[in-house]
Parts: C-alpha cells; sequence; structure tokens
C-alpha cells in the first residue's frame, strides 16, 4: 500500500457512501477537504453527529453525479474514511432487481459479490515493496454490520432481504437482456455498477464493510413478464427518491449500534 499523505484530518465512527440521487445524510455537517495517495475523493467529506455518533458522509459520484462509475475515484474515497478512522463503512446503492420476488422498492443486505468490472484500480497494492499481500476476500461483506442494517430495517418498517449476490457490471449501461438472462440464472440477485471495487478496497483498509441494495427495477426485464420494461435511468431515479427517505430512516436507527459493533473511531 502506498504511504500515507501526512495531514491533520478530524475523526468519525461510521463512514457512508451515498449512491444515485443520495448526495447529502444529515444537516448541520463540517466539510472536510481530504487529500490523499490516490489523488482527491469524488466530493468533499461530511461529518455530522447522527444520534450522538460521528459519521462521514461522502457521495461517491460527486455531489452533482459527474463520475459515471467506471471513473470514480474508489481508492480515493476509501482512502479518506481510512484516514478519520471509520471503524464502519456502509454502502447504500441503486440496483436491478433479477429475479420477481425482489421487488423495486425493497432492500437486499447482500452477502456476497461477483466482480465482472474491468480497467478500474482495484487495490492499493500497486507493488509488493514489503512482499505479497493477497487479502482474503470470501467473505466481503461483515456479518456483524449485515446483522445491524436487517435489524434497523425491521424496525423501521422497510422490506429488506436478509443476503443476495450482487453481480457488479462495468457500466454506465445497462445489461443486454442476454446478460440479464445470464446473471439470473447463475443464481445472482440484484445487479449494481459500484460495489467492486469499493469492497475489496474497505477489506484492504481494514475497515469492515456492508453494502445494502436499494431496488429500482427489473435491470433488462423479467422473462416471465413480458410486461416489465427494461430498466432506464429515469426511473431508476424516480424510484430511488421515492424511497431515499427510507434509506435515511435505515442509517438513522442503524448508526448508534454500528459504532457500538465495531468501537469507537480509531480503534
Amino acid at each position: 500500500m502506498k504511504e500515507q499523505a501526512v495531514q491533520t484530518s478530524p475523526r468519525a465512527d461510521v463512514g457512508v457512501f451515498g449512491g444515485s440521487g443520495f448526495y447529502a445524510l444529515a444537516d448541520g455537517a463540517e466539510t472536510w477537504e481530504a487529500d490523499t495517495p490516490w489523488g482527491p475523493p469524488s466530493a468533499p467529506v461530511t461529518i455530522a453527529d447522527v444520534g450522538g455518533v460521528r459519521v462521514a458522509f461522502l457521495p461517491r459520484h460527486g455531489v452533482d453525479h459527474r463520475y459515471p462509475p467506471h471513473r470514480v475515484n474508489y481508492r480515493a474515497n476509501v482512502d479518506a474514511m481510512r484516514s478519520l478512522g471509520v471503524r464502519a463503512l456502509v454502502s447504500p446503492f441503486a440496483a436491478g432487481s433479477l429475479r420477481p420476488e425482489i421487488r423495486p422498492g425493497e432492500f437486499v443486505v447482500c452477502d456476497q459479490l461477483v466482480d465482472r468490472t474491468w480497467g478500474r484500480p482495484s487495490t492499493f497494492y500497486d507493488a509488493f515493496d514489503d512482499g505479497p499481500v493477497h487479502v482474503p476476500f470470501a467473505e466481503p461483506y461483515d456479518p456483524r454490520l449485515r446483522r445491524v442494517l436487517l435489524d434497523a430495517a425491521a424496525e423501521t418498517g422497510v422490506t429488506a432481504h436478509d443476503g443476495g449476490t450482487v453481480v457488479v457490471v462495468n457500466g454506465p449501461r445497462f445489461s443486454t437482456r442476454a446478460e440479464s438472462r445470464w446473471h439470473r440464472e447463475s443464481g445472482w440477485h440484484v445487479v449494481n455498477m459500484t460495489q467492486s471495487p469499493e469492497a475489496p478496497l474497505a477489506m484492504e483498509a481494514g475497515i469492515p464493510f456492508a453494502g445494502i441494495a436499494l431496488v429500482t427495477d427489473y435491470d433488462a426485464g423479467l422473462d416471465e413478464d413480458p410486461d416489465v420494461p427494461p430498466v432506464t435511468d429515469a426511473a431508476v431515479f424516480a424510484v430511488f427518491e421515492a424511497n431515499l427517505h427510507k434509506v435515511r430512516e435505515l442509517l438513522h436507527a442503524a448508526v448508534p449500534r454500528l459504532a457500538q459493533v465495531t468501537g469507537p473511531a480509531g480503534t
């Protein structure tokens, strides 16, 4: 891993990445302009008190969604959270459902990931200066954080599926019908464009990580229901916007317990 830049940074207990249409978490936040060995993150980090816990929020696509998924500086984003000392990192993301029983407006607290991206810097280790480093990645999502998110979903009345595999495609285009059918037949549950390399980078950084999908569509459609149209940008943003309050409610309920599960910042 590159030697970290020397800088004075604030501290936070929990980190949250914002996704499509999710550009702010709480009012009254302080702003930190992060600098990392991999350049600046997608946007300034905002840090606010949520239930007595310091939460750092960073919209992965920028505050105006300027960065498409294959151009997000994932290394800078994760390293900024590492610099803040966060001990839990939660990654809400928009996703297309690959299964009829997982409906738009519902959530999936994923437990597995399949990476089909290419051309993205996906590791902090560009050289093995101190010897080989191959990080175990059999379990990409922290089970403790997953449990907290599922409990918070139940308390806030949000429908959240316990477990599921997200297949990560490069984007920014959506899947063809053949690709979507392949993903479904492979046994995967939702499709997204940003969970990798976020998840492996968090693992390398030693930050417990959880991804929670907000289902916005049925990807390229459902073979068993020809009336289901393929996904569009407009549909994704409309469903996400209509359900954004659920994301915020779930996170506000989960944050205090996320900090308890993982300990205070810097430990």
